[in-house]
């Protein structure tokens, strides 16, 4: 009896490892039930099996195969297709896996901080379109919030969702305008992919290869994030907190100034430690083919504007370089916060990484620039009013990357004379003419001599330009335009889409200036 119970553990055991071995095909969160697929180009797609086996993939009459790395990795690359579905995708190798509802159309990443995080259910219209009908060819996939200090092969708890009421109440704001605009022109099915988290730089969401290529001092600056250095880093602050405690109550004692206070370092699993984000958000979506990437972004490196013209270039650089190609990338310029300033020549770093974004676009082809400076709230740096930041980067994608024959930037300054006692600017992209809003006459327009102390100009069109001048001036030399943290825009041009501030000098820490 003893030896027929042994034969039979025996058989279950056999068993239980032959089911074990047989179910090793997986793929990665990012390929599952509703997902979207790329139309128009190849579509990588990857997963994991034993080593050596061969692992095919079926969907819409093609089938292609792919035998796994000694690492178990497989990956393999879809015909292009057109836009269409909804289809089932088989992924067979010792066991198989069959996806259903898989749709095949526009795919975009949205990706930043806080604002490109914020949800549909807090702006401005939101619960109106999240009571809307669902729209079955609009789909999202949320990836997981996590960091991690080496890149991740997958997104823990990413997964896909159709557009249902729950869901869009979690869909990024910008993001759902942008893609319900495409919905309406292009009427193909659309996805969008969330990968954002509130109150983080661009270091976060940079890999380290980017970063040790001209970034070191960012690493410099976290290197107690490194785990072997933080419990030395954290034991250190304990001890200058300490101390700081003692000399701020003696300060206070003696009606002294306070002084600083001492900043905790941020450690291995902090959100704005450089690369966590990347590698957790990121790189588990690489390769997915997508259409491009939408971004908004910049708050949290506010202060360090030299550094970001460099550092969002090289991002969108090494983004690029992984995933294959070079995928259009739209970015939202900082719109307006904090109390608006009544003097002109104001010291600011909200414009002067506003400048940044400007830059970015200039020397990084392929990229945009949303300007929002006329839809932000004084007191809320989570202004409400989403649509229109969504609004405005849909004309760019439609007018570059889908062809079609519209204005889609605001004026964007391009070079100036001097005539006599006035200056002249000229414009790109004057959409029609150049258009004064909000206002009854051009305003923020602030004019120097070399003394490099602003004076408030008078402005006025003149055709497809602007002359600026002021009394105070005689020998102008520089002009400037909207240049402050919370600057009223008045220009506009005919397409309604507003300029994006400048300035026409590069002096730094400009700080006085008279009425």
């Amino acid at each position: 009896m003893k030896r027929k119970h042994v034969w039979l553990s025996v058989c279950l055991l056999v068993l239980t490892m032959a089911a074990t071995v047989r179910a090793d095909v997986r793929l990665p969160a990012v390929f599952a039930d509703h997902m979207v697929l790329q139309r128009e180009t190849e579509v990588p797609v990857w997963g994991w099996a034993n080593a050596g086996e061969t692992v095919s993939v079926e969907i819409a009459g093609q089938k292609k195969t792919a035998a796994s790395d000694e690492s178990g990795k497989w990956k393999l690359s879809l015909d292009s297709m057109p836009a269409g579905g909804p289809y089932e995708m088989t992924v067979s190798g010792k066991n198989s896996l069959t996806l259903q509802d898989v749709l095949v159309g526009e795919v975009w990443l949205c990706s930043g901080q806080s604002n490109m995080a914020f949800s549909l259910n807090g702006a401005e219209g939101g619960q109106e379109e999240i009571d809307l009908p669902e729209d079955p060819e609009l789909r999202l996939f949320f990836v997981q919030q996590d960091t991690s200090q080496t890149p991740l092969e997958d997104t823990t708890e990413g997964h896909w969702s159709l557009s249902t009421p729950d869901a869009k109440r979690y869909a990024s704001a910008v993001g759902y305008f942008f893609g319900k605009r495409l919905r309406e022109e292009l009427g193909v099915p659309v996805a969008l992919i969330k990968s954002s988290v509130g109150g983080t730089p661009a270091d976060s969401w940079t890999s380290r290869e980017a970063l040790q290529a001209g970034f070191e001092p960012i690493l410099d600056r976290y290197t107690q994030a490194v785990p072997e250095n933080y419990e030395v880093a954290y034991a250190k602050y304990q001890d200058d907190v300490a101390a700081w405690r003692l000399a701020d109550q003696e300060a206070r004692a003696a009606g002294k100034e306070r002084p600083a206070k001492i900043r905790e370092p941020v450690g291995p699993n902090n959100k704005q430690a450089p690369v966590g984000l990347f590698n957790g958000m990121i790189h588990p979506l690489i390769p997915y083919a997508i259409r491009g990437a939408i971004w908004y972004q910049g708050e949290a490196n506010a202060g360090r504007a030299d550094q970001y013209s460099r550092l969002l270039p090289a991002m969108i650089t090494d983004w690029r370089a992984r995933w294959g190609y070079d995928f259009p990338f739209g970015v939202v310029q900082l719109v307006n916060f904090y109390e608006r300033k009544d003097e002109p020549g104001e010291a600011s770093a909200w414009a002067e990484l506003r400048e940044a974004q400007v830059k970015t676009i200039a020397t990084v082809p392929n990229a945009g620039l949303a300007v929002g400076i006329d839809v932000g709230e004084a007191n809320n740096i989570h202004p409400k009013d989403k649509k229109t930041i969504g609004n405005r980067l849909a004309p760019w994608a439609f007018a570059t990357v889908y062809g079609k024959d519209i204005e889609y930037s605001g004026p964007v300054y391009r070079e100036m004379k001097k005539e006599s006692n006035k200056i002249r600017l000229f414009f790109d992209h004057v959409g029609g003419g150049l258009v004064v809003k909000n206002a009854d006459q051009l305003k923020r327009f602030a004019i120097t001599g070399e003394d490099k102390v602003f004076h408030w100009a008078d402005a006025r069109i003149d055709g497809d330009t602007i002359v600026v001048s002021s009394e105070a001036v005689p020998d102008p030399v520089a002009v400037r335009y909207a240049w402050g943290n919370n600057p009223e825009a008045t220009l506009y041009n005919q397409a309604g889409l507003p300029a994006s501030p400048f300035r026409t000098d590069d002096w730094p820490g400009i700080t006085t200036g008279r009425e």
